[in-house]
């Protein structure tokens, strides 16, 4: 978001979530005012061009604070931006520079979670069509907060038996999750997940031909964390698809969205698991 209205015309910008400066160097943005109206514009670092500063700009540390935001507007001053409209506090927009290639990969930012909710409405849409009936009531729920923190709690009901998340699963060296297929995390940052459940969710691979791994993930925390730890007495697992570089530019194929989906359509036909464990 904007964070100040600078004396030049430009805007420093403020973090949202977890995302390096280095990857928002170069990217297009739109900037949404209160009044509704939108103003494009680019984050650069403050010194940008090579004709001016020369060796200057390689030698740059990679901060929020190093970075400003250049608006498409007639600016060159603070009260030419607040003539404009806009404020501190107002939400800057990434583009997602999205690419589908012919070889099957995904190549945009903000993969993670769109991809996942993609998956998750597309195992939606296939047992609709299919009018297939579910054993028990399923719940489909987005969250839009778990970046910052928050995520599933403020959204689940008491009566929920279990909990199963998707979201990205790092493909990256010292990793073993699956690129093309899905992922089942054993356990995350905050702890490890329902093992009853995540042996349900690995036999459903297994049974149903599905590409899968496992994974642990040292720096990551999900909405299935966020319920655990706000004290919801649930089962809890979570699915992930492959992702490389997660919040920078990412990629992702195709395959592994698929095996997401077919993983959930699986499971949502499946029973509830016994309270032993």
């Amino acid at each position: 978001m904007v964070k100040q209205i600078k004396d030049n015309g430009r805007l420093e910008v403020a973090m949202i979530g977890h995302w390096s400066s280095r990857f928002a160097e170069g990217a297009r943005v739109t900037v949404y005012s209160d009044n509704g109206k939108t103003t494009r514009g680019t984050i650069l670092t403050i010194k940008a061009s090579g004709h001016t500063y020369n060796t200057e700009i390689e030698s740059q540390p990679v901060t929020w604070e190093q970075l400003e935001l250049r608006l498409d507007a007639r600016v060159s001053n603070g009260d030419d931006v607040r003539a404009v409209g806009i404020n501190v506090g107002d939400m800057v927009a990434i583009d997602t520079n999205a690419e589908f290639t012919d070889s099957g990969f995904v190549v945009s930012r903000h993969l993670d979670d769109k991809a996942g909710v993609a998956a998750v409405l597309a195992a939606v849409r296939a047992l609709v069509t299919g009018k297939v009936s579910l054993p028990v009531d399923c719940k489909i729920l987005f969250t839009i907060a778990e970046e910052v923190g928050h995520g599933a709690p403020h959204i689940l009901d008491d009566d929920i038996a279990e909990l199963v998340a998707v979201d990205n699963g790092t493909f990256a060296p010292g990793q073993n999750t699956s690129e093309y297929g899905v992922t089942i995390a054993m356990k995350d940052m905050s702890g490890p997940f329902d093992r009853k459940l995540n042996r349900h969710m690995l036999d459903l691979c297994e049974a149903n031909g599905i590409e899968h791994s496992r994974d642990v993930f040292k720096f990551y925390r999900s909405d299935v964390a966020a319920g655990i730890e706000a004290g919801y007495d649930a089962r809890g697992s979570l699915i992930c698809f492959g992702l490389d570089a997660s919040h920078g530019h990412e990629r992702a194929h195709i395959d592994s969205f698929v095996a997401v989906g077919e993983l959930l359509v699986a499971y949502l036909q499946s029973p509830l698991l016994g309270s032993d464990v």
